[in-house]
C-alpha cells in the first residue's frame, strides 16, 4: 500500500507562483511513476503533469506547458509541482498519483494510488 500525501497548496494571484509537494510512504518509490491531476468543481479530473521513474520522461498538459515543472527526488520519496503565471483557470484540487508501471502516464487508468488532494486558488 502506498500513501500519498498533499502539503502546501495555497492562495496566489494571477502571475504568480506556488509549488506542491507530494510525499509518498514507499520503499520502492523510486520504481513508480508519478503524476499530478486536477478537478475543478463540476469539471472532469484531468491530467497535469507526470514523471517516470528515472525522471527521465516528462507529460505536459497542453494548458500548464512552460508554466508548470514536474521534479522528483527519489532519495526523499517527493514529488513537486512548481507552478508559475498562475491563472484563475488553474485554481482546482490538485492530486498526486503513483503508478507502479513507472511510466509518466496520463491517464487516470494507469495509477494506483492518489492522494486526498490539496486546494489551489488563485485570484484575478
Amino acid at each position: 500500500q502506498v500513501q500519498l500525501v498533499e502539503p502546501g497548496g495555497g492562495l496566489a494571484q494571477a502571475g504568480g507562483s506556488l509549488r506542491l509537494s507530494c510525499a509518498a510512504s514507499v520503499r520502492t518509490f523510486d520504481s513508480f511513476g508519478m503524476g499530478w491531476f486536477r478537478q475543478a468543481p463540476g469539471k472532469e479530473r484531468e491530467p497535469v503533469a507526470a514523471i517516470s521513474w528515472s525522471g527521465g520522461r516528462l507529460y505536459y498538459a497542453d494548458a500548464v506547458k512552460g508554466r508548470f515543472t514536474i521534479s522528483r527526488d527519489n532519495a526523499k520519496n517527493t514529488v513537486e509541482l512548481q507552478m508559475n503565471s498562475l491563472n484563475p483557470e488553474d485554481t482546482s484540487v490538485y492530486l498526486c498519483a503513483a503508478n507502479r508501471w513507472g511510466v509518466a502516464g496520463a491517464a487516470m487508468a494507469e495509477y494506483d494510488y492518489w492522494g486526498q488532494g490539496t486546494q489551489v486558488t488563485v485570484s484575478s
